[in-house]
């Protein structure tokens, strides 16, 4: 595989540096990109990057992935309006060792291969390096004319910024200059990669590596990735889409993935899966003849849920999708952990339920009146339970009068009731 063209046909080359492909058909070359530590989890925005790294190390190169430990402390100006919160060691060092276990999904870290992938943290060359030291070493080799022309800078110095720019950031792109620096001279590594805002760091680097040493360094960057509306990508009410469960439930990130629109679905599944040309064209055709089946966004939502969480998690996802459609849901119903439950149940109106109405044996037709007010009368209970339209737990109920019991429990405090084909309501047990 020839990774330019690679990259190209999959829309993910912004810009790229001249000779860098002549770079790469040289043989195994050795890439770096980097990735901010100020949480202990990847999000959607950072996925374009890492995958980067994949078609990289997947056409025989070598990726090393950087977690700026010693740059997260300052913050990068390049599209923010505002100057980000310093982290301390510690909170650092956890958080690139969970970014490793996610990187460890998409890339080769384990293998005897030459080209298996490693993680460095610029803190650890960082850190013992004076001021005086740097100034010095690196400061004199780039002026401050070659600086102030970036356009990160530019756009925060034209009034973007309300506190305008601190030194500390305008600092930045020499540090990550020096990053790339010091990558080339101890790991040979020729080329960075990014996103299309990185430009201006990146070639601060190759500069610094040609009047340092003489030597040549390439750069090559992606586009930032955008929804056709123009809306922000990887952004929802609640925020982030996060790569790890504790802050998106497979349930929510499989469900972001099937709802993009049919543009962005085609643009998407290029970028974030590693189908080939041809099946991507098929799939394409397919929407093309039957857009209501939406093969695309199908397909995307079940490549990149089993790469980022697992086969099993994209399955529960299905089924757990399938819930409030499904006259058989209560096995699914009975395995599904509490917060897919309730990421399904979103926007369903809900009740609290004290648990003594439960363990005492309340008749359902009065938990469902008098308790909880799904039916505005015990008559319309009984009518819709006698012509089949009542449900508890997907399961149809026959008896108005039965005692709600503890078996109904769902994750031990949950009861989904189901009036007519389409009004769902869940109570929720309180201790």
């Amino acid at each position: 595989m020839d990774f330019i063209e690679e990259l190209t046909w999959r829309g993910m080359i912004h810009t790229v540096m001249p000779g860098t492909d002549e770079q790469l058909k040289k043989g195994m070359t050795t890439a770096y990109l980097g990735i901010d530590p100020t949480a202990d989890s990847l999000h959607i925005g950072h996925l374009c990057g890492v995958m980067m790294l994949r078609h990289f190390q997947r056409c025989g190169h070598k990726p090393l992935a950087l977690v700026g430990g010693a740059t997260g402390m300052i913050g990068d100006p390049s599209g923010k309006s505002a100057e980000r919160n310093l982290l301390d060691e510690a909170t650092l060092r956890h958080n690139q060792d969970a970014i490793k276990k996610q990187l460890a999904k998409f890339l080769d870290f384990d293998s005897d291969a030459p080209n298996k992938a490693e993680m460095v943290n610029n803190y650890d060359w960082t850190k013992d390096v004076t001021f005086l030291d740097f100034a010095r070493e690196i400061g004199k080799h780039i002026t401050v004319n070659y600086m102030m022309a970036k356009d990160s800078v530019q756009k925060r110095l034209n009034g973007e910024a309300r506190d305008g720019l601190s030194f500390t950031e305008f600092t930045y792109q020499l540090l990550q200059g020096f990053d790339f620096y010091t990558l080339y001279k101890d790991k040979n590594c020729k080329l960075q990669l990014g996103g299309s805002d990185q430009w201006g760091n990146i070639t601060t680097g190759t500069e610094l590596i040609r009047r340092k040493l003489g030597g040549e360094a390439y750069a090559l960057t992606c586009p930032l990735i955008t929804k056709a509306d123009g809306g922000k990508f990887g952004k929802t009410e609640s925020g982030n889409v996060w790569l790890d469960a504790r802050y998106t439930s497979p349930y929510k990130f499989y469900q972001f993935w099937l709802n993009v629109s049919d543009a962005d679905a085609e643009k998407y599944i290029k970028i974030f899966t590693e189908l080939t040309r041809e099946e991507v064209e098929a799939l394409v055709e397919e929407q093309a003849q039957n857009p209501g089946a939406r093969p695309l966004q199908k397909r995307l939502a079940k490549e990149v849920t089993t790469m980022v969480h697992s086969a099993e998690e994209y399955e529960a996802a299905v089924e757990a999708s399938q819930i409030l459609f499904s006259n058989h849901a209560n096995e699914t119903l009975r395995k599904i952990d509490e917060a897919t439950l309730l990421a399904v149940m979103e926007g369903v109106p809900q009740f609290e339920v004290p648990r003594s109405a439960i363990e005492e044996g309340t008749k359902l037709a009065d938990l469902l009146t008098d308790v909880a007010p799904v039916f505005p009368s015990k008559g319309e209970m009984r009518k819709m339970v006698q012509g089949g339209g009542v449900s508890i737990n997907k399961e149809k109920i026959s008896d108005p009068y039965a005692p709600a019991t503890t078996d109904m429990l769902l994750n031990d405090k949950y009861i989904l009731v189901q009036r007519g084909k389409k009004n769902y309501f869940l109570l929720h047990i309180a201790d």
